[in-house]
Parts: C-alpha cells; sequence; structure tokens
C-alpha cells in the first residue's frame, strides 16, 4: 500500500471525515483528497501532522 492507500484506511478505521482531518491538520480538505488519491504528497511535517492527528505512527501512513 501506498501513502494515500494508508492515509485513507486508517482516517476511515478512526472513523474521520477528510474535513475533520483537514481541520486537525490546518490544511483544506481538498489537499487530504489530493493525498488520499495520490495526486500529491505531503511534506514531512504535514506527514507528521497526519499523523499525530490520526493517532499512529509515521510509518503506518509511509509502510
Amino acid at each position: 500500500m501506498n501513502f494515500g492507500e494508508n492515509l485513507r484506511r486508517i482516517r476511515l478505521e478512526k472513523g474521520m471525515t477528510q474535513v475533520e482531518l483537514a481541520k486537525a491538520v490546518e490544511v483544506k480538505q481538498p489537499i487530504i483528497a489530493q493525498y488520499e488519491r495520490g495526486s500529491k504528497q505531503p511534506t514531512v511535517a504535514t506527514a507528521q501532522a497526519i499523523a499525530r492527528a490520526l493517532g499512529c505512527e509515521l510509518m503506518e501512513l509511509v509502510g
């Protein structure tokens, strides 16, 4: 699985919407959608913020 697939899976497991995650990470919802589709990659700092917001390890998202 790639970052986008992992992001979507973990987000759904945690019961979060894209809007809720975007607010927690302080980005716009379309950015989260782009990450999940794989059309855009987050910076390391943003990926770390996403992991914190989802309560998971960064490696769960990346690997």
